[in-house]
């Protein structure tokens, strides 16, 4: 988590001062927007800026904000894409026809449907695995020999731990790459990378952007001259999955904050889970900040600065139950996502019915507003 020029930097200032970019031409403190789709060439048809020579391969406001994030997740190097499914899809895209995948079973249910189909497509055999449980995942990758393992921690909506360092270990054994959806701890948070993992996934769109108006997907490497990030970098770039200007620029403008923002809605969320743990109304609280959580130990020892912003509760009385409390809610918006300045609330049953989510289950976004109001909110929602 620092720049090579200066590898005393904390997280904190890495965000606020965007890894040293400015605007060189103007003298600006923040960099500037470049929207141009071409580059001007000199009469002799040379680059009048060698690395600039079409948007879809050269574009300096992704630059910027890729050098961001690969200071904070301490990779080697980071990709930009216009959607975190579109960065699921580029790794996944290179796993061999009849090859097989291990992906950890209960994670983001867009990312288990599109690769579910994906692995159907190309005849890849995919084993869905507890990957939590190091022992279930060991046998699989002993078993089934995956060209890819893919956790996800903490996972959405489930809120497990698993311990990327023993996952690590499992897949390196039979020569796995490990990739980590880190999107719910963000960079700040957690650093899979220097835990062992290979790859690192984030739906930027969520706590990176901070904000809820941007849409874009990142994958950062330990290793920038592995084959399967050179198949990544080239896919990219002549498939065109990149990012425009304006959304780099704003993307990097949210990671300014980021810090501040995580530290926030980590102690919103604590203190949710709290209140919501000794609740009458609630059967229970996944939230890896609590001591009772499976996961607390794991996640003390892998996550610095807080457990993030997203926890579930089950609320007693089933889906009318937590559906009525819903529709009570005044401050937590009832929408999908995660990650933003503003509280969310999402009854996952409804959302996706047949994969095993209680009924009862709300997902709470926690955002940066004060922590009495959203108890209040909370409380005359429940009842209590």
């Amino acid at each position: 988590m620092t720049t090579p020029d200066r590898p005393d930097l904390s997280p904190a200032t890495i965000a606020a001062q965007a890894a040293g970019a400015t605007d060189a031409d103007t003298g600006g403190v923040v960099p500037a927007v470049h929207m141009a789709t071409t580059f001007a060439r000199d009469a002799d048809y040379a680059p009048l800026n060698a690395d600039n020579v079409y948007l879809r391969s050269h574009n300096e406001n992704t630059r910027v904000a890729e050098r961001v994030l690969t200071a904070l997740e301490g990779a080697a190097e980071t990709l930009l894409f216009p959607s975190g499914m579109a960065a699921v899809a580029a790794l996944f895209r290179t796993v061999p026809d009849g090859a097989s995948v291990v992906v950890q079973r209960q994670i983001y249910w867009g990312t288990t449907a599109w690769i579910r189909a994906f692995c159907t497509r190309r005849g890849i055999a995919l084993h869905e695995v507890e990957a939590s449980d190091l022992d279930a995942l060991s046998t699989v990758c002993a078993a089934e020999n995956p060209a890819l393992v893919w956790i996800e921690t903490p996972s959405n909506p489930w809120l497990r731990i698993t311990d990327v360092a023993g996952a690590a270990d499992i897949a390196h054994r039979v020569g796995a790459v490990l990739a980590v959806d880190s999107t719910a701890a963000s960079p700040v948070l957690s650093q899979p990378l220097g835990l062992g993992a290979d790859i690192v996934m984030h739906s930027a769109t969520k706590g990176i952007n901070g904000h809820s108006d941007v849409l874009a997907g990142s994958l950062s490497v330990r290793d920038a001259d592995h084959e399967i990030w050179q198949m990544i970098r080239t896919d990219r770039d002549t498939a065109g999955a990149v990012l425009g200007p304006m959304e780099a620029w704003l993307l990097t403008r949210g990671m300014r904050t980021l810090p501040l923002r995580m530290r926030e809605m980590s102690r919103n969320a604590l203190a949710l889970a709290e209140y919501l743990a000794d609740h009458p109304q609630v059967e229970t609280v996944l939230y890896p900040g609590l001591p009772d959580h499976p996961g607390h130990a794991l996640a003390q020892a892998q996550m610095t600065g807080g457990f993030g912003g997203l926890l579930s509760f089950v609320v007693k009385g089933e889906a009318p139950a937590a559906l009525r409390a819903v529709g009570r809610m005044q401050l937590f918006h009832r929408a999908t996502s995660l990650g933003g300045v503003e509280s969310l609330v999402e009854h996952r049953h409804t959302i996706e019915p047949h994969t095993g989510i209680p009924e009862g289950l709300l997902r709470l976004s926690v955002g940066i507003e004060d922590i009495e109001d959203l108890k209040a909110d909370l409380a005359q929602a429940l009842g209590q």
